[in-house]
């Protein structure tokens, strides 16, 4: 079985702008039109059982809908996370709302959010996140959206699992994109973080990324695309040429975010 633990999509009214704008933005060509049914294609045609979907809330206004969306699409081959914006007044009891939707986590993404991942605003979110017991996925590292300020950084997960010691949290693009010398340095081995291979195939040196694995273990790495913004046959050839054994390769395409997320098949 392989589980995809990041993808995208967009409702269908706004996909062909969202997609023409985020191309325009990070240069890089979409492997689908943006729209859950090109998601749900893509998927099955590259051989993946299940993808978890991930919005985001680029705006307090935009939390009620997008989770409602969410909800909608969690169905046959599709799980979802939902999101919140960090300073919106009823974060809390949004949050409580995704959980009481059957929804698996929360999805952040700081540099479209606009916050730093430790601005104490945000304290109010991780605080419930862990109470409810939910995941947060972070995008960790550059995005081409804030190239000079970077809002969510390895070294700045240390002190959220310090805080936080029950959260659990996963950092998204395998700790940070064009970060990894210090996903290794800071947080490869730490317990309370997970990582995920979205959108690391061509980009992440494949030595360092086997060297992360080892020192974070298989138990704590889950197989991603970034689905529409990597292919995932990319991300499938990487995994597959891993240095490890077929049983921790099995782990990390589908056993780990299984058990993370609890999910019954």
């Amino acid at each position: 079985m392989i589980i995809d633990a990041h993808v995208h999509a967009f409702a269908d009214n706004i996909a062909e702008r969202a997609i023409t704008k985020l191309e325009t933005v990070s240069g890089v060509k979409a492997a689908t039109d943006g729209t859950s049914k090109g998601m749900r294609e893509q998927l099955k045609k590259c051989g993946i059982d299940y993808g978890v979907l991930l919005p985001v809330a680029t705006k307090p206004t935009q939390q009620t809908t997008i989770n409602n969306w969410a909800k909608e699409e969690y169905r046959d081959e599709i799980i979802s996370f939902g999101s919140v914006h960090p300073y919106a007044e009823d974060v809390e009891e949004e949050i409580e709302r995704i959980k009481a939707l059957g929804l698996k986590g929360v999805k952040i993404h700081n540099d479209y959010q606009g916050v730093f991942i430790f601005d104490e605003k945000c304290d109010r979110m991780y605080k419930k996140c862990e109470e409810l017991g939910l995941p947060i996925v972070f995008h960790m590292g550059y995005d081409p959206i804030s190239q000079l300020v970077h809002r969510a950084m390895p070294y700045d997960l240390i002190e959220l699992t310090e805080k936080y010691p029950k959260l659990k949290i996963i950092g998204a693009h395998m700790g940070g994109v064009y970060a990894w010398e210090s996903v290794y340095k800071y947080i490869a081995g730490n317990r309370n973080i997970w990582l995920d291979t979205s959108f690391v195939a061509g980009y992440l040196d494949e030595k360092l990324f086997a060297d992360i694995v080892k020192k974070h273990g298989t138990d704590r790495v889950m197989f991603a695309s970034d689905l529409p913004w990597s292919n995932p046959a990319d991300e499938i050839a990487l995994v597959e040429r891993l240095p490890i054994s077929d049983s921790e390769k099995d782990r990390i395409f589908s056993g780990n975010v299984i058990d993370l997320l609890e999910l019954n098949f």
